[in-house]
């Protein structure tokens, strides 16, 4: 009787979490269909301004790129990377699939002697990099679901002024790209010295006029250019963190029903069990009474 009140309160409780994380599911579904409006309606900013750049860097080429966010240093003694997760769990492999990367890219820095400074963007970076005793430059936590571009600046701001002053010779861009709902793959790439676009190596289509000139507008282009990375980047990883979390939250549910559908099984053979426990012995006491 004990093994069948125990089994039934498994039962109450495997229902109870079905019920949690088919919510959950429900609310990482829709924040991820805004998220992937929020991506979407970015990328063609961005696509805009990649090819004024590769149009600029095109006019460019041969020229002087010293003092810029372009100029390549050698060699290369300080590296930052700029590492976003997000700011809760529940969401599957994801952050742990970041993290690993980011401990890996930090050991093949160190391999080659470069120093390794870390910028986090969320809860879950932070909090590993400094358990793990890691330098830690630079937080914020906290941006939410829908985040502004000035959210980040604070951070663009940190890793430009860095760069330009020697504190790092490269930064690089450690993130979650959403590829689709089932698909989210960590991708670090760097961020300064901006590498061109592809189309700068490309002949010019359109022969466009720059005021004041060509150099002062992709100076003051450079700057945004990496804001805009950034703000992508931290687009990418929100829309992420909802499809894995909604992922992970299915999968939970469909594993609570499997559980609780083999918790009633169980139920009923050991109920059928003491029934016939408590029948056989009926009967043996009949049998011991008409014996006797």
């Amino acid at each position: 009787m004990s093994k069948t009140r125990e089994i039934r309160r498994r039962i109450r409780s495997a229902k109870n979490v079905a019920q949690i994380t088919r919510a959950m599911e429900m609310v990482s579904a829709s924040k991820m269909r805004r998220a992937q409006r929020n991506v979407l309606a970015t990328r063609p900013y961005a696509d805009r301004l990649r090819d004024v750049m590769a149009e600029l860097m095109a006019r460019m080429v041969g020229g002087s790129r010293r003092g810029t966010l372009l100029e390549a240093r050698s060699p290369v003694r300080k590296v930052a990377v700029v590492v976003i997760t997000p700011d809760r769990g529940l969401c599957g492999s994801l952050i742990s699939n970041i993290l690993r990367r980011m401990i890996r890219f930090i050991l093949e820095q160190r391999e080659q002697h470069h120093e390794v400074s870390v910028v986090a963007m969320g809860k879950k970076g932070r909090d590993f990099v400094a358990r793990n005793n890691q330098a830690l430059v630079a937080e914020v936590t906290q941006l939410g679901d829908s985040p502004r571009l000035q959210d980040i600046l604070g951070i663009a701001t940190e890793v430009i002024s860095g760069f330009r002053k020697g504190d790092y010779d490269e930064v690089y861009l450690l993130y979650s790209e959403f590829v689709n709902t089932l698909v989210q793959r960590a991708a670090l790439r760097r961020l300064l010295p901006i590498e061109p676009p592809v189309d700068a190596q490309m002949e010019r289509r359109v022969d466009y006029t720059y005021e004041p000139s060509q150099e002062e507008v992709l100076e003051e282009l450079l700057p945004r250019y990496v804001e805009v990375q950034i703000y992508q980047a931290l687009l990418e990883s929100i829309a992420s963190e909802h499809s894995a979390r909604m992922i992970a939250m299915r999968n939970a549910t469909d594993n609570s029903k499997e559980l609780v559908k083999d918790l009633t099984l169980s139920f009923n053979k050991a109920r059928q069990t003491s029934i016939t426990n408590e029948v056989s012995e009926i009967a043996s006491g009949a049998v011991a009474l008409a014996q006797g």
